[in-house]
């Protein structure tokens, strides 16, 4: 990757500047998508003042190759020129930056990341983006801004780096032909999951500053000189893979509060650089490579009689690999919050794998089904063992998590965690940990919790529309706004009440005008419970619950809440039982299969009861 900056008195900035619009106008026409970078005589344009003056930045496979990628870095100095600017009229863009406690004097702006189609599956974009995020920190930005689209998921792409969408700024634009919003990241803090990139080329940003007339953008955006197609019809060189010599490499893990994990396909170039770079800064802490033991056991859950021969296992691990070298199959995973890089199998195989043991319960088929659906859960201190018995079970590939809580030590009487993680937005926590069960889950968190803001993006927004919700957080607004919006999209609830097994399941998707909660708030809307004295709160809650079926247990220590109990009581047993009651409704609603609306306990005091055994 190189660098470079054209002002408006360089001679030869008129013609590189042209060349860089053409091949940025090229890339963003995709294909007659956005028909508007097109012109009249065939050829592409992308006309923006805006480039002079402005850093550019160009990806390649090779030092000498063809430009694959691009990405614009503006600095205040033209910010009256900025697209997020001209978007939004001075007046709102300088409101905003406000409201952030940002000037214009220390804002930059990120703009135009395109990566050629054939280069997309190279891990240029995440270069070329970390890039302009660690070029801006060296040149002192207090913040990056910029326009992002979302029909491709470009802005969970920068989401991944930390950008945030700043809210009310989302809309339709014409010549991007989709929706387009404002994002906004402050350098200052993590780049979430790319931080040891950032920070790794924020280092190597000066070196890669070239002189505008050694840009080596050839006419259409091709390279100068035969030198690039010697390259090119040499090919990439392939130097193997530097493991550490043991696990515990030296380094610290990150401290930020990512939550998805970088993955590695070592047949791509790209991917198999960064994979270097990763374990040459030392970030990595252990690397776990069982990926022989994996493919020994994908061989003989698909031929289970092989068992019985270790040369037959053997004959059919080699066909699997098919003369591929064991380190480059598969996948390797970085999660980056733990400073562990895992080999795996590659994605249908290594799921294949982690749930053969379903089968007889739940078959392929069946399987296939469950991971294309969508699932949202609100309230992660009972909803995490939700998540994660969903996660284990296979029960959702795409999932949404919204709470505004942190761990605290209370919590651990009940979630599963450890005191490192005392302080971590309990959505990052289960994301994490659902990852680590699969990483090829969809997770999106929401860790201002569900508001009136975030309901339409949590329950249509992102990845896609849900297509169930488990609801367990304990603000009765939340609880009752949250339903009124299932109840219209007709998407089926299901919550556990932590308390004699209550399960509760709501299928608003065959019942559009179910009563809400059974009826037993009758007409009670969320509008009546948004100021709710604590008092009022806990006689909203009882209502929800019906306070004449609660535990002994409970009903006892509700006079004490706020005397001599610090809150709710809650046990690790209830809220594993509520995992599982949940997860087993879950699974039958999105199934197709009989889950009736309704109430049910699951009461194992009742169940387990002496006069119920089975044996004298």
């Amino acid at each position: 990757m190189s660098a470079f900056r054209v002002g408006t008195g360089d001679p030869d900035g008129a013609e590189l500047i042209g060349r860089i619009r053409e091949l940025r106008a090229r890339i963003l026409f995709d294909r007659g998508r956005r028909p508007d970078f097109r012109t009249s005589d065939g050829g592409y344009a992308d006309d923006q003042a805006l480039d002079f003056g402005a850093w550019h930045f160009i990806g390649r496979r090779d030092a000498d190759g063809p430009p694959l990628g691009y990405v614009r870095l503006s600095t205040p100095e033209t910010g009256d020129l900025f697209q997020t600017r001209a978007y939004l009229g001075a007046e709102r863009y300088e409101d905003v930056l406000r409201e952030y406690g940002l000037g214009i004097a220390e804002t930059f702006e990120h703009s135009r990341l395109v990566v050629e189609h054939q280069a997309r599956k190279l891990g240029l974009g995440v270069h070329l983006n970390a890039f302009a995020i660690g070029a801006a920190r060296h040149l002192g930005a207090k913040a990056m801004i910029g326009t992002s689209g979302t029909a491709d998921g470009q802005d969970r792409f920068h989401e991944r780096f930390g950008f945030r969408p700043v809210p009310g700024t989302r809309r339709y634009v014409a010549r991007y032909t989709e929706d387009v919003q404002i994002m906004l990241y402050r350098p200052g803090v993590s780049a979430d999951e790319f931080t040891w990139l950032v920070e790794q080329l924020e280092g190597i940003f000066p070196a890669s500053v070239v002189p505008a007339r050694r840009a080596g953008l050839g006419a259409a955006g091709t390279p100068d000189g035969p030198r690039a197609h010697r390259a090119r019809a040499d090919g990439p060189r392939r130097d193997p893979i530097r493991l550490p010599a043991a696990p515990g490499v030296s380094g610290d893990a990150p401290a930020d509060a990512c939550w998805q994990p970088v993955l590695f396909e070592l047949g791509r170039e790209g991917d198999r650089l960064g994979m270097q770079a990763l374990l040459d800064s030392g970030a990595v802490r252990e690397v776990l490579d069982t990926v022989e033991d994996q493919l020994a056991e994908l061989v003989t859950s698909r031929e289970p009689r092989l068992r019985s021969s270790p040369e037959s296992v053997e004959r059919a691990v080699t066909e699997q690999l098919a003369g591929v070298a064991p380190q480059e199959y598969g996948t390797w995973v970085w999660y980056p919050w733990s400073g562990r890089l895992v080999h795996l199998l590659p994605r249908e195989e290594f799921r294949l794998v982690r749930t053969d043991r379903n089968r007889g319960r739940i078959d392929r088929a069946q399987q296939r089904r469950l991971l294309g659906r969508r699932v949202g859960v609100i309230g992660l201190s009972v909803g995490s063992s939700a998540a994660l018995t969903f996660a284990m079970e296979g029960i959702g590939g795409s999932f949404k998590l919204a709470d505004f809580d942190s761990l605290s030590v209370s919590n651990l009487n009940r979630l599963r965690a450890g005191v490192h993680h005392l302080g971590l937005n309990k959505c990052v926590l289960a994301a994490r940990q659902m990852l680590e069960i699969d990483p090829w889950l969809d997770v999106e968190v929401f860790q201002g919790g569900l508001t009136d803001d975030t309901m339409e993006e949590f329950f249509t927004g992102g990845a896609g529309p849900i297509d169930l919700l488990v609801e367990e957080c304990d603000t009765p607004y939340v609880k009752i706004a949250a339903r009124e919006r299932a109840r219209s999209l007709g998407v089926p609830v299901v919550m556990d009440a932590n308390d004699r097994g209550l399960l509760d399941v709501e299928r608003f998707d065959l019942e559009p005008d179910r009563p809400l909660l059974h009826g037993l708030l009758g007409g009670t809307t969320s509008e009546d419970l948004a100021d709710l004295t604590p008092e009022e709160m806990v006689d909203v809650i009882l209502a929800m619950v019906d306070r004449e079926r609660i535990s002994p247990e409970l009903t006892a220590s509700i006079d004490q809440i706020g005397v001599t109990l610090s809150s709710w009581p809650q046990l690790a047993s209830g809220v594993a039982l509520g995992g599982a009651l949940t997860a087993d409704a879950a699974r039958r609603i999105l199934l197709g299969q009989p889950r009736p609306s309704g109430r049910f306990y699951t009461d194992l005091e009742v169940l387990t009861a002496g006069d119920r055994s089975t044996v004298a």
